[in-house]
Formats: C-alpha cells, structure tokens, sequence
C-alpha cells in the first residue's frame, strides 16, 4: 500500500468518523445557501536580509547571502470555499483562540451574511473549539 494513504498511527474510530464525515460533505452537490468553507492556519516566521542580495549578471545567476536577521512571527488564516470560487486570508500576530474566534466572527458577520448555514472544515487545534467562540 502507499505510504502516502495510510492512517496514521495514532487514528482511531473517532478519527475514521470524522474523516468520513469531511468526505461525505466533499461529495455533495454545491449548495450556496449552506456553503462548505475551509479553513487552515500557518504560523510563518518573518526575516530581513542581512545583505542585499547580488543581481544576476550574464553567465552569473542572482546571489544571496543564507544569513538572516529574525523579525518574529505572523499568524496567516486562510478560509476557501473551492466550489463558489472565494478565499480570504488574514494575517494577524498571534495565534490564540480569541484570534481563531475573531475570524469566525468576520466570516459570519461579513463574509456571508445572507446565508442561513455555513459548513465549517477545519483541523483540530486545540484553539479551534465552540469554547474560544
């Protein structure tokens, strides 16, 4: 079997349920007033350079120097819904449940207003919880 497809080790029924569940809402016809939106985040740590890069010359390819000042971090929220063609992404500097929950605020707020029901897809993180909203 390919290793690409295999559960991880840790899955277990309650895993399998919820995997099955995202499938099944994947299989089903668009419906836009109860829009399947997913949403990711990624924690993306931010650098300078220390020295200007050399532009490319001919014969010569554009040079840079690997050392790197750290300027912190950023926190990118991204929301999609594949099949109506939207995104948005966030960026904000923390990562915490009230960041989380000010999200899912605007994308109910905001980004569909005049739908009765948005299907959520999202991992398991620890903030992504009714408790944070």
């Amino acid at each position: 079997m390919n290793e690409y497809w295999c559960l991880p080790k840790e899955a277990n029924g309650a895993f399998v349920a919820c995997m099955e569940d995202v499938l099944d809402l994947y299989q089903q016809p668009y419906d836009h007033q109860a829009p399947v939106v997913c949403m990711d985040e990624a924690s993306k740590q931010l650098v300078e350079e220390v020295r200007p890069p050399v532009p490319a010359k001919p014969g010569q390819p554009r040079r840079s120097d690997s050392e790197y000042k750290r300027n912190g971090t950023a926190n990118v929220f991204m929301f999609v819904e594949p099949l109506g063609g939207w995104r948005r992404v966030s960026v904000t500097e923390r990562r915490t449940a009230d960041d989380w929950a000010q999200q899912v605020k605007q994308l109910l707020d905001e980004d569909y207003t005049d739908v009765p029901l948005v299907r959520l897809v999202m991992d398991n993180l620890n903030t992504h919880c009714f408790g944070s909203l």
